[in-house]
């Protein structure tokens, strides 16, 4: 018999916890200067305790050929990848309508 999920209570391989965590999020994507004129890109507002940051982080670094960083609920990419980072958190379930570009 599989785990169940303790929080809705269905067997991990069917769990929706993350897919209803997605939906709730306001995420909010930017771009900041950093030393010496280098751009990176941040994303704000992913609850990290309800969406697996690190594996978020991996995916879009492999997705965007680029570095980043986890840091205090805030992942920093290297780079100007705004646009980009946008259509591949949709890829990854976030609805399109919660997820803002301010550049």
């Amino acid at each position: 018999m599989s785990e169940v999920c303790s929080k809705c209570g269905l067997p991990k391989d069917l769990c929706v916890c993350e897919t209803i965590a997605k939906e709730e999020q306001k995420v909010e994507i930017r771009l900041i200067k950093k030393k010496f004129g280098k751009l990176s890109t941040i994303v704000e507002g992913i609850n990290d305790k309800s969406i697996n940051m690190k594996e978020l982080l991996k995916e879009l670094k492999s997705k965007l050929a680029c570095g980043g960083t986890v840091k205090e609920g805030v992942i920093e990419l290297q780079g100007n990848h705004a646009v980009k980072v946008k259509h591949c958190l949709i890829a990854f379930g976030f609805p399109q309508a919660s997820i803002k570009v301010l550049i």
